[in-house]
């Protein structure tokens, strides 16, 4: 009998875990997205801005920004082009293993007849912190819109403003698979306990 209670207290401690860990993520969202309540629009309601900011993400083997960086670069674009940004900041792991999303962001946007003038980049840009922390120390961005998933951008407002930067946060859009958005919604939650830990300590 009690060989046979150990496996089962295991199972208990396991569940408690696992539920803990719910718990916490849970409550690291949702401080997220109170912290950067009031700070998220979409295009026809952003404010006016001097820079918009990008934050990269993958690209595809050819090199083309995927669904998820198009949808943020189509957004800054309608900002500019709606004179709600004077420049674009784009930041991203210019050697990341899918490549350089960078170099394919700055291309995606000239091919859209962005003026090459209004654009400065960041490669630098590993995280979403590192993003933003940049955009101040290294740019000098002080006011800027961050434009991203609605699943992301929560985070992303509340790093920004906690970095020293006015941030506002604008949805971007997401031509996306189903599977796609629960990938990336599952990596927000796990992400988000971790983006607290850092607000609490910066």
């Amino acid at each position: 009998m009690r060989g046979g209670g150990r496996p089962g207290r295991i199972i208990g401690v396991g569940l408690a875990f696992a539920a803990g860990l719910v718990l916490v993520a849970a409550g690291a969202n949702g401080a997220l997205w109170a912290l950067s309540s009031g700070h998220r629009f979409d295009v026809a309601s952003a404010p006016s801005t001097p820079v918009v900011i990008v934050p990269g993400a993958k690209v595809g083997q050819d090199g083309s920004p995927m669904a998820y960086l198009r949808g943020r670069l189509d957004v800054a674009i309608e900002l500019v082009r709606a004179g709600k940004a004077r420049e674009i900041l784009l930041s991203g792991d210019a050697g990341g293993d899918s490549g350089d999303e960078i170099a394919s962001m700055r291309r995606y946007l000239n091919e859209h007849g962005v003026d090459p003038a209004l654009v400065r980049s960041d490669g630098g840009g590993l995280s979403t912190w590192e993003t933003c922390d940049r955009a101040r120390d290294q740019f000098g961005v002080h006011r800027a819109i961050i434009v991203s998933q609605y699943q992301h951008l929560p985070r992303a407002v509340a790093l920004c403003r906690a970095a020293g930067i006015d941030a506002d946060g604008v949805i971007a859009y997401c031509e996306c698979r189903r599977s796609t958005e629960v990938r990336n919604n599952f990596r927000e939650w796990l992400a988000a306990p971790k983006a607290v830990a850092h607000l609490m300590l910066s």
